[in-house]
């Protein structure tokens, strides 16, 4: 079976190099010729545990190239796979489909013999049809159909979930359609994994509605974790409380600084845009947002008070900045919002993270100094900010740490430690709704 997917990135790379895993022959296309290259080089240009191994291997077999020539690859496909990015379009908070419809207009100029067509990006209802319309027009012989099988792809752990899903969506019109789709996605039956096999519309929203949701059971215990700090409870104990119940689950119940990430923001503000061009409210959602970017200005007044009231002149060694472990994603971490309002009011930061200074580095103001190592992070600092669970960060040398500080401060935005190992160890300790 020959698949191509269009667009190399996060979606497109990990999806593709899976597909190849199954057997299939795979080819990414991608305009960006820098993209490419590092890719034919073997240079993965995103940071996702295993993937680099994944793509090496289905390379050697033969069952996984790179192109940035469309015309070469389009009329051999059995499936071709729209899999690019639709960021929140500026000013307007809808998704920017301009790349996916400009996919499906190359697309339609190189289709040969019966091709399915499939949505992987995440799309607005409708976005199917509209692509379906597109290829019509410009190719009105093509023999074709459309579908959207959308990715439920967790960064960090992208490739399990794609090897293991908890279930596959795939939104079909014909039969023919669905035969192609469930043949791909065989070797998924021996493991049972769920399929659910529903229209195009259905397929779109389900992602939509699973990350508006998951989004607001982190929201939720935010806020949870500010009345807990009011009135001495802990949030981790109520958290463990509500996720033993399993009508709730234990999952995304973990109090922080926020969600961030290329989905959870641009999702949830898409999901409120499809409402308002329905005619329909979709009022959680809009508080859900709300809720969310609350947290991270509250995550700022914290260090302040932890700092005495000011960060003026203070050293801050901030641990971690993506968004979550095992990534070099900054797309909307939390760090994001707090740093450049901690420089304004006069912290000096000074930053580590395993994977992601280099595309923090891009984001965050030239004032923020990055090191390559813990200890030259916290060296002299008034105090220190753990901001991404790292593994790295679990099992501090605390001892060591705090002998290399100025000040004793630690605010943990993560809840890794636990109050009285922290005080033991002389600590100022400040975490999040505990």
């Amino acid at each position: 079976m020959n698949v191509v997917m269009i667009g190399a990135g996060y979606v497109g790379l990990v999806s593709g190099a899976c597909f190849a895993e199954f057997g299939a022959n795979v080819t990414c296309l991608d305009v960006d010729e820098g993209k490419i290259k590092a890719l034919q080089s073997g240079r993965i240009p995103i940071y996702e545990p295993g993937l680099d191994e994944l793509v090496q291997r289905n390379v050697q077999a033969g069952r996984l190239g790179f192109s940035t020539c469309f015309q070469d690859w389009i009329g051999s496909a059995d499936l071709i796979f729209i899999a690019v990015g639709t960021p929140t379009r500026r000013g307007d908070g809808h998704a920017d489909l301009k790349y996916v419809y400009a996919a499906a207009a190359q697309i339609a100029e190189h289709l040969q013999d019966y091709t399915l067509i499939v949505d992987k990006s995440t799309v607005p209802v409708g976005t199917a049809r509209e692509v379906k319309r597109i290829i019509a027009e410009t190719n009105p012989a093509a023999d074709f159909d459309v579908a959207s099988n959308p990715e439920f792809l967790r960064e960090g752990s992208a490739i399990n979930d794609f090897m293991r899903p908890d279930r596959v969506v795939l939104g079909v019109e014909t039969t023919r359609a669905e035969a192609l789709l469930r043949e791909l996605y065989r070797p998924l039956y021996l493991i049972e994994a769920p399929f659910l096999v529903t229209d195009l519309e259905s397929a779109e929203i389900t992602k939509y509605a699973a990350n508006a949701f998951l989004a607001t059971k982190i929201s939720f215990i935010n806020e949870i974790a500010q009345l807990c700090e009011k009135t001495g409870a802990d949030v981790s104990a109520v958290a463990r409380g509500m996720g033993l119940d399993a009508r709730i689950g234990k999952q995304f119940l973990h109090a922080g600084p926020g969600y961030g990430g290329s989905c959870f923001p641009k999702d949830t503000q898409a999901m409120i845009r499809m409402a308002q061009d329905a005619g329909t409210s979709s009022r959680i959602v809009e508080a859900v947002v709300a809720a969310n970017a609350a947290q991270k200005a509250l995550m700022v007044v914290k260090i302040q008070d932890a700092l005495g009231g000011s960060v003026a002149n203070k050293k801050i060694a901030v641990l971690g900045l993506t968004f979550k472990p095992e990534t070099d994603d900054m797309r909307e971490a939390p760090a994001l919002a707090i740093l450049p309002l901690l420089i304004e009011r006069g912290a000096k930061i000074k930053a580590h993270d395993p994977h992601g200074m280099e595309e923090a580095a891009k984001e965050l103001p030239d004032s923020v100094q990055y090191t390559d190592n813990i200890d030259d992070a916290v060296r002299d600092a008034d105090a220190i900010v753990l901001m991404t669970e790292w593994n790295q960060y679990r099992g501090l040398d605390l001892g060591k740490l705090k002998a290399l500080m100025r000040g004793d401060v630690f605010v943990d935005l993560r809840n890794v430690y636990e109050r009285q190992w922290m005080q033991e160890h002389g600590f100022k300790y400040s975490c999040v709704g505990r």
